[in-house]
């Protein structure tokens, strides 16, 4: 029972990156989410940080020191290039030519998906050093991402808009937070 609890809390500490995430997107996204959005995020979200995690296992021991040296430049990169985009778009003026900018086009998912899962690589590495049972633990990675992921959409759907604010250029803000952390913590708490 000890095992599956330590499992949970690893998976949600796992999925803090894409719940921060939805939130941010579904709080810039110009129009309220419905449940396909909701879904169709979240389970972008969920697939990746299950494949990066069996990745990270299958990649196994022989590879860890590689992938540490650069695993926090790489999701630092990404997250700076889309919150810097997202604090750009939101500091154009508004356009009635152009149609807003759309967070959860598939493209984007996926590169928010591959930026807030980095970690998860090098803790499928470490669950192959330790020997874990690494089916339980991505099946539970991804429910709770995905569970994450969906209520953050769906909450920050919602708040985004009942609050007037520039949620892009906050949410472009938590993007390049998380990257600095993710960096700050490889660097210097490794």
């Amino acid at each position: 029972m000890m095992y599956y609890i330590e499992m949970f809390f690893l998976a949600v500490g796992l999925s803090m990156d894409s719940l921060a995430v939805s939130v941010a997107g579904g709080a810039v996204a110009r129009q309220r989410c419905g449940a396909g959005v909701i879904v169709r995020v979240a389970t972008v979200l969920a697939l990746f940080q299950s494949a990066m995690t069996l990745l990270g296992f299958f990649a196994g021991k022989g590879f860890e020191r590689y992938i540490e040296a650069y695993d926090h430049w790489v999701a630092f990169s990404l997250l700076l290039y889309l919150g810097g985009k997202m604090i750009y778009d939101g500091t154009r003026p508004e356009s009635t030519e152009e149609p807003p900018a759309n967070i959860f086009k598939m493209r984007t998912v996926c590169g928010l998906g591959l930026a807030t899962s980095i970690d998860a690589l090098a803790v499928g590495i470490s669950l192959a050093i330790i020997q874990a049972a690494i089916v339980p633990q991505t099946l539970i990675i991804g429910l709770v991402t995905f569970a994450f992921s969906a209520f953050g959409v769906f909450f920050g759907s919602r708040v985004g808009r009942k609050i007037d604010l520039k949620l892009d250029l906050i949410g472009g803000v938590i993007l390049i937070l998380i990257g600095c952390r993710i960096l700050i913590e490889h660097l210097f708490f490794s």
